[in-house]
């Protein structure tokens, strides 16, 4: 006796290619959902606003003349500023957020420390791109603010 011969049919080929879209729009919306709960979100509230001031604050900050820098070396994060003759320059307020360009879960906070030539912390961070996001304010109260980016090899 002959076993039942299989014949493809159209519900078979339904079945399968729903099953194939439902596995894409699945894998799809769990994508999605992942980028938009680690996404950093907007740099200002309002860009139109801030556009208004942005070259007058530009114009404050570059008259500072300050390099700044970021590097990790072992376990200290440090943070050297300079002024245009090289000087180190300690300011009267920093502070600075750690944190991957694209994920928020990372983002620290370190409480650095002015040794007299550069600011350091004691982090550890993983290997990969960091940003540094940098606040702070001048001896004359001059604001300035700047994102340096990172690499971390190890």
């Amino acid at each position: 006796m002959a076993g039942k011969e299989f014949t493809l049919k159209g519900w078979h080929v339904f079945g399968i290619f729903g099953g194939a879209f439902a596995v894409i729009i699945g894998v799809n919306i769990v994508l999605a959902v992942s980028a938009v709960s680690t996404f950093p979100g907007l740099e200002v509230a309002n860009s139109y606003v801030a556009s208004q001031t942005f070259d007058k604050r530009r114009a404050v900050q570059e008259s500072l003349g300050w390099t700044v820098a970021a590097r990790l070396e072992d376990d200290m994060l440090i943070l050297s500023i300079t002024d245009p003759e090289g000087r180190p320059v300690q300011a009267s307020r920093l502070h600075a957020k750690v944190g991957r360009p694209t994920n928020v879960s990372d983002d620290i906070e370190p409480e650095f420390t002015f040794n007299g030539h550069a600011y350091v912390a004691y982090e550890t961070l993983r290997p990969g791109n960091w940003d540094v996001w940098l606040t702070a304010t001048a001896l004359d109260g001059t604001p300035f603010q700047q994102r340096l980016e990172m690499t971390v090899t190890r």
